[in-house]
């Protein structure tokens, strides 16, 4: 079998027993990698309602079928368990270098089951594996746990995947980290992780992906390619030069900046945080992933040293910046450390922090509930102390930490309302009432609030752009509005949605295939069938994205999930405050049409949003239509 190490380890915490496994290639054509390998597993391993915090639960670390491959944003890997932010279906990527050297140590994916009776960590090396003990390191913030790991195994090149303190306590939005910089944020990941007593897992590898891969030449070519492309590219010089950070300005100008708990859409001193700003004030160094030339991620000076965590992205500026009613990037860059200290999900934990400050602001909680701290929009000083308290359970941050839809339904009155979340997960820092796909995305998504389900609306308005040009291979033919929810729209969303599943199953970034950036669909195809030698077409390759997706659909089903959750909080119904779209609300009549069109069309049963038998069984997922009725019986 080309393309794969045809290995995946079983690690049992309980037990402390490491089991290498072989997949078959039929298996692996079905689900080869990422999304699709962690759904499989998590359907079929976990029982039906298992606490997310229980030994029953199954973490699932899983790469991507190309990762480590010499391509250009070909770096990421996922993360899957029962979501203990959503009690659903729970996933989260990261990119970096952890991936690729795992794919070199031996591995496509690792199985986590059972709880350790002390903190222990993981060390993977060339197909070798043990467990050790990891008490000292309980407790630390991550850059001195990275640094004990590889002082203690002798190589500072080992990569380090690891939870925080946030994780050993168990707080909801917990994520995970590689090399500091790079994050598995969403979706409380790191909590299930630190519910095994698992602190880390250290890799190192020699074998390269060309050492795998059917035809390493022409893979080598078209990562050559690939780079080349990416330096007269215009759809890549924007992330290249300026990173995500590069958004906050153009998203204000448009009336899209969630700015005050996504009251409004224009943040009145966007001048400080936006990108000439940063560069101007914190920016240090450009860095990258593994072989990718876009070089997207930012490095950043803060109180007169450089950060070993990296700079804040564009959605940790949003949500500590704007969104809660700051502008001091210093203060910003301090929380985003704070938080990848501590590993917390700088969405979620914004995003939360930012309703809590509209709770306070409404009287809904005073000074005796948030410990004495004046929890105000703008106020810089609450914001730093609350990520503290959220990280230890302290305090106020102890009903932060779990998330602010149990927080809301905890405080009461009209909190729940302000809670800008759906399925129980923050929204990202995007606007869905300037860009009405991401808002379906949010709505639709298995992991709740999820702003790269699709690719977002205005990127394919313009039937002269480049991203429009580059994807009409996927079958998409015409421009749409972003504020638009027509049944073109919904077909169009239903391509994407595919597209950018089968991304998670192969290991791209989103910043890399077409719409988003420079890959085209057939570079794309080119790429697997190269690694693999299966000779895969587009319509294939659309059906394992959308394989992927009706896993996750049918183990949320199974865990009592239906249409009522696929909707959007109860605000984005009602018009923004201020900015070119005040008064624009997210039309809810349009919406509910909108989202029975697209159940329709992804053959989900309109009133239950339940994946019928049929289009299951056409995805060779007649299993899984098994399982769904047996556990309905």
């Amino acid at each position: 079998m080309y393309g794969s190490n045809e290995r995946i380890l079983r690690v049992n915490l309980t037990t402390g027993s490491l089991v290498q496994e072989t997949l078959s290639e039929d298996f692996y054509r079905l689900y080869p990698g990422g999304k699709a390998l962690a759904g499989y597993f998590l359907l079929n391993e976990i029982p039906p309602h298992t606490d997310p915090f229980a030994p029953e639960n199954v973490l699932i670390i899983a790469n991507g079928l190309l990762t480590g491959a010499p391509i250009s944003t070909a770096t990421r890997y996922i993360v899957s368990a029962r979501s203990p932010l959503t009690n659903g279906y729970g996933e989260s990527e990261a990119a970096g270098f952890w991936g690729p050297e795992l794919k070199m140590a031996g591995f496509e994916a690792i199985v986590i089951t059972g709880r350790a009776t002390r903190p222990v960590y993981l060390w993977i090396h060339d197909g070798q594996v043990e467990l050790r003990q990891a008490g000292h390191l309980w407790g630390r913030e991550t850059a001195e746990v990275q640094e004990m790991i590889r002082q203690e195994l002798g190589d500072e090149k080992i990569r380090v995947l690891q939870i925080g303190i946030a994780g050993e306590n168990l707080v909801r939005f917990a994520g995970i980290t590689n090399d500091l910089r790079h994050f598995n944020g969403r979706n409380g990941m790191g909590a299930v992780m630190g519910s095994k007593s698992l602190r880390a897992v250290a890799v190192r590898g020699n074998e390269r992906y060309q050492g795998i891969a059917h035809d390493p030449e022409t893979l080598m070519e078209l990562g050559r390619k690939i780079a080349k492309n990416v330096r007269k590219n215009p759809l890549s010089w924007d992330l290249q030069q300026r990173g995500t950070p590069g958004l906050v300005e153009p998203l204000n100008a448009g009336g899209i900046l969630p700015t005050r708990n996504f009251q409004q859409g224009v943040f009145e001193n966007v001048d400080n945080v936006k990108w000439e700003a940063y560069e101007k004030q914190i920016l240090t160094a450009r860095r990258s992933c593994y072989a990718c030339a876009i070089r997207c991620k930012r490095e950043v000076a803060l109180e007169g040293r450089v950060s070993p965590y990296g700079g804040p992205e564009y959605e940790t500026v949003g949500a500590f910046g704007p969104n809660c009613g700051i502008s001091d990037l210093q203060v910003i860059a301090k929380a985003n450390e704070l938080c990848n200290a501590y590993m917390l999900d700088s969405i979620s934990t914004g995003s939360t922090i930012s309703f809590a400050m509209e709770c306070f602001e409404h009287g809904l909680i005073d000074l005796e509930d948030t410990d004495g701290i004046k929890l105000k929009f703008g106020n810089t000083e609450a914001m730093l102390q609350m990520i503290e308290r959220i990280a230890h359970r302290q305090g106020f941050g102890n009903l932060l930490a779990e998330g602010s839809l149990r927080a809301a339904r905890k405080i009461g009155g009209e909190a729940e309302f302000l809670a800008m979340q759906v399925k129980g997960q923050e929204l990202a820092m995007h606007e869905p009432r300037g860009k009405y796909n991401v808002g379906m995305g949010y709505a639709i998504s298995e992991i709740g609030a999820d702003h790269l389900v699709v690719t977002h609306d205005p990127a394919l308005a313009n039937p002269d752009s480049l991203s429009f040009k580059n994807v009409q291979a996927l079958g998409i033919t015409k421009a749409q509005p972003p504020r638009s929810l027509s049944d073109e729209k919904m077909n169009q969303f239903y391509i994407l949605e595919r597209w950018n599943s089968l991304e998670k199953v192969v290991g791209y970034c989103f910043f890399g295939p077409a719409p988003r950036s420079l890959i085209l669909p057939e570079d794309v195809l080119a790429s697997i069938n190269a690694a693999t030698g299966w000779n895969m077409a587009l319509e294939e390759a659309l059906i394992i994205g959308e394989r992927a997706t009706n896993m996750a659909r049918v183990f949320n089903i199974r865990e009592g999930f239906s249409r009522k959750d696929d909707t959007l909080p109860e605000r984005i119904f009602q018009g923004l405050q201020n900015g070119p779209l005040k008064g624009m609300a997210y039309p809810r009549e349009e919406f509910t049409h909108a989202l029975t069109v697209l159940y329709n069309l992804k053959g989900w049963d309109p009133e239950t949003g339940r994946p019928s038998r049929e289009r299951l069984e056409a995805l060779s997922l007649g299993w899984a239509a098994d399982l769904m009725e047996k556990y309905e019986a």
